[in-house]
C-alpha cells in the first residue's frame, strides 16, 4: 500500500523529522528535492520520475526510497523547497500595495516553475516553506479589519487569480515555443484567415470587441494585461469589503 495518504509520513519528510536510520552515503532528502526540481523545471512534470531524479544524482533508484516514499511524496518536497524561494521582505505600503507584490510574487514564482501548476496535489502542503509563505502573505492583511476566515479567503482569491493567468501565460509560451512562431507572426497569419470568413453582421459584438483588443495586444490576448487588469478588479472587490467592515 502506498505511503502517499499516510499524512505523518509526508509531514515528518517535509520538516525532516524522520530520525529512522538510513544507509550511510546515499544522496540525502535535500540533494534529492533539489535535483527533482531542476529536472522538472527543464522538463515538466510529467517527465519526472524517481529513475530521472536518480540518474541526475549517479545513485540507484532504489536509494531514493531510503529517503522519499514516492514520486507523490517527492512533489510536495519540491512545492515546499521552492515555496521557502518566495520573498519575505517586511511588509511596507497599504494593505493594497501588500496584496499586489503577493500577487507579482506568486506569479513570478509559477512562471519560474510552471510545474507547479500541474502539481497533482488535493491538500494543502504543510512543510516549513509552504507554511511560511502563507504566514508572511497573510501578513498583507492583517490588521486591515477582516476576520480569520476572510483573510484566509481573500488570500485564496488572490492567488486563484494568480494561478489562472498563469496558467494562461504558460499555456502560450508552450505554444510558441510548440509552434516556433511568436503572437505578433501567428496573429499576422491568422488575422487576415480569419477576416475573410467572419460574417460581422452574424457576429458584430465578436468582431468589435475582438478586433479592438487584437489592435491593442497584438494579439488575441495578452497575459500580462489579463493579470494587471483582473488583479486590479479583485482588490477592487477586497476594498469593497475591508470597507463594509469600517462602517459595521
Amino acid at each position: 500500500m502506498s505511503n502517499e495518504h499516510d499524512p505523518a509520513r509526508v509531514l515528518a519528510l517535509l520538516w525532516r523529522t524522520d530520525t529512522r536510520p538510513t544507509r550511510r552515503g546515499g544522496p540525502g532528502v535535500d540533494r534529492i528535492v533539489a535535483a527533482a526540481v531542476a529536472l522538472a523545471d527543464e522538463d515538466g512534470l510529467a517527465a519526472l520520475s524517481m529513475r530521472r531524479v536518480a540518474e541526475a544524482l549517479g545513485v540507484g533508484t532504489m536509494s531514493l526510497y531510503t529517503h522519499v516514499p514516492g514520486k507523490a511524496e517527492l512533489v510536495e518536497a519540491m512545492v515546499d523547497a521552492v515555496s521557502a524561494s518566495t520573498p519575505r521582505e517586511p511588509a511596507t505600503g497599504g494593505w493594497r500595495e501588500r496584496l499586489e507584490a503577493v500577487a507579482r510574487d506568486n506569479r513570478a514564482l509559477l512562471l519560474r516553475h510552471p510545474w507547479l501548476l500541474d502539481a497533482p496535489l488535493h491538500r494543502a502542503v504543510l512543510g516549513p516553506g509552504a507554511i511560511g509563505k502563507y504566514e508572511h502573505e497573510l501578513g498583507a492583511v492583517d490588521g486591515i479589519g477582516l476576520d480569520e476566515v476572510e483573510m484566509d479567503a481573500v488570500l485564496t482569491l488572490v492567488l486563484g487569480h494568480v494561478r489562472a493567468t498563469a496558467r494562461a501565460a504558460v499555456d502560450a509560451e508552450r505554444a510558441r515555443t510548440g509552434s516556433g512562431m511568436g503572437d505578433e507572426q501567428w496573429w499576422a497569419k491568422a488575422g487576415p484567415a480569419l477576416a475573410a470568413v467572419l460574417d460581422e453582421e452574424r457576429y458584430p459584438l465578436a468582431a468589435r470587441v475582438g478586433a479592438a483588443a487584437s489592435a491593442a495586444h497584438r494579439a488575441p490576448h495578452d497575459a500580462e494585461h489579463a493579470f494587471a487588469f483582473g488583479l486590479r478588479r479583485v482588490l477592487d472587490g477586497v476594498a469593497a469589503l475591508v470597507s463594509s467592515r469600517a462602517r459595521a
